[in-house]
């Protein structure tokens, strides 16, 4: 009798995964738009135009960027030290993809007080190498745990970061823009939520999530945590997949860090497994270039980016030991270098702002989002990039266009006061001069 042989022939090319679970062809990549580099890494070159002109010595600017680790003094050295004894205690071999128990335990115990009758706690918490990282991993998880396809919509506030335009075209969603009105700093309400699932309904596309963010960049608008709830609630209801907050710039307030415990306490579980926290050092502790950040979800959510995690981005420790030093320390202590010179900076833009007469939107955080129009007009400027160009290069001063976020910032430029309060008044009195002198 012969009897078949069903074992793989080893002379014949085989798939990993059953043809049932193969990822069908999909021709999606060769009509994507290209992606564009982030310009923001750029910006401060064009302070060299201005030196060459005016000297090497003449005074610069820059108030272009969000990082407290080149304006503002950084991580305090006492705990990189700290960080340092970790590393060498811990040695330097693989973690798990989620970090190490010892960040965990800091985090649910010293830095979120996670309340236990939320149910969530260690498990919930996995460490990320830093913000764009934590947020391509959220982006992947609500791909896959969400509505299960590509394609769909992440909904963003009308004038967003510039990542937030291109991170989740990376990872397969479309970035649709809420509507908006500058009046009111461009936020959400729960109707333009409840329009924009309905826009993309008519596209045929569901919505893979919204991204909440407070403070926010680039207009620094600030939402309380109640509104920031009415928010997600309405999210949820209309079928959105799930809410992320950012939370990158929260403890860089005057009103103090946004508590977890209050959002958690106001879904029900069900819910509650639908919501993503982002947080990091990287803006409270001026530690942009630790890389050190965290993601805060439901289990789900949390053992898939794991999973994912263990065939891609396996964490360091470092940047896991300096945030921990941080919370040993009490993070508002350890973070005060940052958090009070931007209190006092604040206070200094308010003022100047408000004795120019110039229009913008404040809330807290590291930025100003500034109202250029009449000047843009007065000079007969295209928008925002050419003012932005006009102010590096002859007055020395660097601020971020507008236009770079969406075609609804063309006429406004972002302004980080993530500085000393002295060198915001000058960078301040002198773009104002420069603006002044428009169409002179």
């Amino acid at each position: 009798m012969v009897t078949k042989d069903y074992s793989i022939s080893l002379e014949t090319p085989h798939f990993v995964v059953p043809s049932e679970n193969r990822i069908p062809v999909n021709h999606y990549p060769a009509d994507m738009l290209a992606i564009p580099p982030s310009r923001m890494f750029l910006i401060r070159d064009a302070l060299k135009k201005y030196k060459e002109k005016a000297g090497a010595d003449a005074p610069t600017f820059d108030a272009s960027q969000g990082d407290g680790g080149a304006s503002l003094p950084g991580v305090p050295a006492e705990i990189l030290r700290r960080a340092a004894e970790l590393q060498i205690q811990h040695g330097t071999a693989y973690d798990q993809p989620w970090g190490t128990p010892m960040f965990r335990k800091a985090a649910v115990e010293q830095y979120w007080k996670l309340d236990s009758t939320t149910g969530w706690g260690e498990a919930n918490i996995c460490f990320v190498q830093g913000g764009r990282d934590g947020l391509q991993k959220a982006y992947s998880a609500m791909l896959a745990l969400g509505n299960k396809e590509t394609g769909d919509a992440l909904v963003v506030s009308r004038v967003p970061w510039i990542t937030y335009n291109w991170g989740p075209y990376m990872a397969g969603l479309n970035v649709l823009l809420a509507p908006g009105n500058p009046a009111d700093g461009w936020r959400y309400t729960p109707e333009s939520i409840k329009a924009t699932a309905e826009y993309a309904a008519k596209e045929g596309r569901k919505a893979a999530g919204i991204v909440i963010t407070s403070p926010d960049n680039p207009t620094g608008r600030t939402i309380p945590v109640e509104e920031q709830i009415e928010l997600a609630r309405a999210a949820l209801e209309n079928g959105y997949a799930f809410v992320l907050f950012d939370w990158i710039y929260h403890w860089v307030t005057d009103g103090g860090p946004s508590d977890i415990n209050v959002v958690l306490k106001a879904f029900p579980p069900e819910q509650r497994d639908r919501l993503i926290f982002l947080d990091g050092i990287t803006k409270s502790l001026g530690g942009s270039n630790i890389r050190s950040a965290h993601l805060v979800a439901g289990k789900k959510v949390i053992d898939y980016i794991t999973s994912q995690s263990s065939h891609g981005v396996v964490p360091s420790f470092y940047g896991q030991a300096v945030a921990i030093a941080a919370y040993e320390m009490g993070f508002g202590t350890a973070a005060a270098s940052i958090i009070e010179p931007c209190r006092e900076s604040r206070k200094v833009l308010r003022h100047e702002l408000a004795a120019t007469g110039v229009n913008a939107i404040m809330g807290d955080g590291y930025y100003a989002f500034i109202d250029c129009e009449p000047f843009i007009k007065a000079g007969g400027l295209a928008d925002s990039e050419a003012l932005m160009t006009y102010l590096s290069e002859q007055y020395g001063v660097a601020v971020v266009a507008g236009i770079y976020f969406s075609e609804a910032g063309k006429n406004w430029v972002r302004f980080s006061y993530a500085l000393p309060p002295e060198k915001t008044e000058k960078a301040y009195k002198r773009m104002y001069e420069g603006l002044s002198n428009l169409g002179k």
